[in-house]
């Protein structure tokens, strides 16, 4: 597992650039542009398991769903930012991708930390140091664990 760490209002243009909005639209097409305009190594290094750390504003710009999607798709366990942009945050939810808000982890890490996160407990480890963040809601974790709102949606009228 590897942190990659970003700064402040890293928008949905640097987490997927507008140009391909178009052209591509299925999780393979958008993973080789994730991020190229801001961290040309990111898409061919992610790995599944890994967290981005970033700061204020995660997701600012516009409302494509691209970035979550391949976000969630290259295999990025948790975003960890001081604050995430509303409808990027959304858009997350909807893939399933666990985002977790705490300042606190952001300025805590430094490279080469060990991180593990507890999204039930609402707790984050950096570095060691056992880190406390809002617990997410019973409903936002459920749809995480589905795997995303259309797999949970699909559940959950199976179940009627």
């Amino acid at each position: 597992m590897k942190v990659w760490k970003y700064g402040d209002d890293i928008n949905t243009d640097m987490l997927f650039p507008g140009k391909y909005t178009y052209t591509c639209s299925t999780a393979e097409e958008i993973k080789p542009h994730l991020l190229e305009d801001l961290d040309s190594e990111f898409a061919g290094k992610v790995a599944e398991g890994d967290i981005l750390f970033a700061g204020k504003n995660f997701g600012c710009g516009s409302s494509r769903e691209q970035p979550a999607l391949g976000l969630k798709a290259v295999g990025v366990q948790a975003i960890v930012a001081k604050g995430f942009a509303r409808i990027f945050y959304r858009a997350a939810i909807n893939q399933g991708l666990l985002l977790v808000e705490c300042a606190e982890a952001v300025d805590a890490y430094k490279d080469g930390d060990e991180v593990s996160l507890d999204p039930q407990a609402g707790q984050i480890k950096v570095g060691g140091k056992v880190l406390n963040f809002p617990k997410l809601p019973p409903e936002i974790l459920a749809i995480r664990e589905a795997g995303g709102l259309l797999p949970y949606t699909r559940a959950a009228l199976k179940k009627r």
